[in-house]
C-alpha cells in the first residue's frame, strides 16, 4: 500500500485525530501551495487513500447520525512507523530533491505550515473546551496559552523561511 506523503504528514500528528476529510484537505492544499489544485478532486483522492487506512484496520469511520457526517479516527492499531515507511518517496527522487537548497527550504516551510494547522485547530478546541465547561478554565487556560505561543514561534519560522525565499538571490546547487 503506498500513500500520499501529504495526507501521511498530516495525519501522523498526535494531536490529529477524531478528523474529518476537510481537515486532512486543508492541510494538503497548505502544503501544496498550488493554487492550480481543485479542492473537490483533492478531497476525492485524501478520502480514497484515508479508506485504505480503514481496510487496513489503522483508521476507523465514524458517521455522525443527526447530520451523516464521516470523520476519522485512528485505532490502537495506528502503526506510525509503518505509515512512514509506505508514504516515503523513492529514494532517488529523495535524493533529487534535496540537491536544491530552495526546495529544501520550501520542504521546510511546508512543515512549519502543516505544523501551524494543527496547533491553530488545537487552540480552536480548547475554546470550544472553554466554552462548555467554563468550571475548567484553570486546567484549560495554560495549555491554551502554550498552544498559542507555539503559533506564535511557528508563524516566525514561516516569516523567516518565506524572507528568504522571497530574496532575488538564486540559491546554489549543494
Amino acid at each position: 500500500m503506498k500513500l500520499d506523503p501529504f495526507v501521511a504528514q498530516i495525519i501522523l500528528k498526535n494531536n490529529f485525530d477524531n478528523f474529518s476529510t476537510n481537515d486532512v484537505r486543508s492541510g494538503y492544499l497548505a502544503l501544496k501551495s498550488d493554487d492550480a489544485l481543485d479542492p473537490s478532486i483533492i478531497r476525492k483522492k485524501i478520502y480514497a487513500e484515508l479508506l485504505k487506512l480503514v481496510r487496513r484496520g489503522w483508521l476507523t469511520k465514524v458517521i455522525s447520525k443527526p447530520k451523516g457526517l464521516t470523520r476519522f479516527k485512528k485505532t490502537v492499531d495506528f502503526d506510525i512507523e509503518t505509515i512512514a515507511l509506505k508514504s516515503k518517496p523513492e529514494p532517488t527522487a529523495l535524493i533529487n530533491k534535496l540537491n536544491n537548497k530552495q526546495e529544501q527550504l520550501l520542504g521546510k516551510l511546508n512543515h512549519y505550515k502543516a505544523e501551524l494547522l494543527l496547533n491553530i485547530g488545537e487552540s480552536e478546541a480548547y475554546k470550544e473546551l472553554y466554552s462548555e465547561f467554563p468550571e475548567l478554565v484553570d486546567t484549560i487556560q495554560p495549555q491554551y496559552n502554550l498552544a498559542r505561543d507555539n503559533n506564535t514561534k511557528i508563524l516566525g519560522k514561516i516569516r523567516a523561511i518565506e524572507g528568504l525565499l522571497k530574496q532575488e538571490k538564486p540559491f546554489e546547487k549543494i
